[in-house]
């Protein structure tokens, strides 16, 4: 049990970090109006025993009630200590015919990318669930996972609102009778967040630099198209979310500004995986996993002379994106 909030923290202190603490008091007929810079522990204290009895305020029982509090409205919200993830690492385990994989183990660290390659049908899915379900030697690869060198907390493995990971998959399709403005709002508010306003203005700001058409806030989230879709996810992940780990599927066909989108997630301390066919995006990445026959065959770091050809292939990729810009405006091409 977590005796800081009560024994450490201020009052203030404590209202700005979970703003739904100053619940906890009104709901409870707790006045601290001129005692906000005391900790809890030592507020009670000030009341005489009259008093006490009085308000039939039980010190021992009250204290154990805000803690459980924020610790449950933290879950339920979604919200990560101070700590956060550090580091991602994958343990090695097998493939599909039980060979051992050919790496022992792998390092991933916040604000890294990582490209996972391989054939259709080889594993990559198989490699993004093992991260998103944090496994244990209890899935088909038996590969471990690990969060921060240790073993993950349950609250990672069994709880539906406390996620490890954000997974953006290959079809976003919205079903709820909402505005973007009302979506965004909605997510914004679950999160205790201060300025809805603002933060809804950025993700809109950020998804329409993504998007290959815009769109505004009025805009019914079920008329999005599936690039429209996925920018607005990347922006709302990467803005709003929780989530430590964004696990994205073939990112390539989202029909968005793939290069923008890697760099607002990372932007935003992200640990970033990535199943993809694309070469661009490949050598993006500080390094590519390699799958092979449901088994991580070759981890490779991106090599100075990658990031040069990646460069050559930025300018081909241009040339391309502008063409279809121009088919897509009904334009005729010509040589360039």
């Amino acid at each position: 049990m977590n005796r800081n909030l009560v024994d450490k923290l201020s009052m203030r202190e404590l209202i700005e970090k979970y703003p739904f603490a100053e619940n906890f008091f009104v709901e409870n007929n707790i006045i601290i109006e001129g005692y906000e810079d005391e900790t809890f522990s030592k507020f009670l204290k000030m009341f005489t025993e009259e008093q006490k009895e009085d308000m039939a305020l039980d010190v021992e029982n009250i204290e154990i009630s805000l803690i459980e509090y924020v610790e449950q409205m933290k879950l339920f919200l979604g919200m990560e200590d101070e700590t956060g993830v550090e580091t991602l690492t994958i343990l090695a385990g097998q493939d599909k015919t039980g060979n051992p994989e050919e790496f022992g183990r792998l390092d991933i660290h916040k604000s890294e990318i990582i490209s996972i390659v391989g054939p259709t049908g080889s594993g990559k899915s198989r490699l993004l669930a093992d991260i998103e379900w944090t496994a244990q030697k209890d899935t088909p690869t038996q590969r471990e996972i690990l969060i921060n060198n240790e073993s993950p907390d349950k609250k990672w493995r069994f709880s539906s609102n406390n996620k490890l990971v954000a997974q953006l998959s290959q079809n976003m399709n919205f079903v709820m009778d909402l505005s973007v403005k009302e979506f965004l709002e909605l997510h914004a508010k679950s999160r205790m967040v201060e300025d809805v306003e603002a933060v809804t203005e950025k993700i809109i700001l950020e998804a329409n630099k993504l998007a290959g058409e815009k769109f505004n806030l009025d805009t019914a989230i079920t008329a999005l198209s599936g690039g429209q879709s996925r920018a607005l996810m990347i922006a709302d992940t990467a803005i709003l979310s929780s989530s430590p780990i964004v696990l994205i599927d073939e990112i390539e066909n989202a029909g968005i500004d793939r290069k923008k989108a890697l760099e607002l997630l990372v932007s935003s301390d992200k640990i970033v995986l990535m199943a993809t066919h694309d070469p661009t995006l490949a050598l993006i990445a500080n390094k590519r996993v390699i799958i092979k026959n449901g088994g991580i065959a070759k981890i490779i770091k991106t090599s100075p002379e990658e990031k040069e050809i990646l460069k050559e292939l930025d300018k081909m990729d241009e040339k391309i994106q502008k063409m279809r810009a121009n088919l897509r405006n009904g334009e005729i091409l010509s040589s360039l």
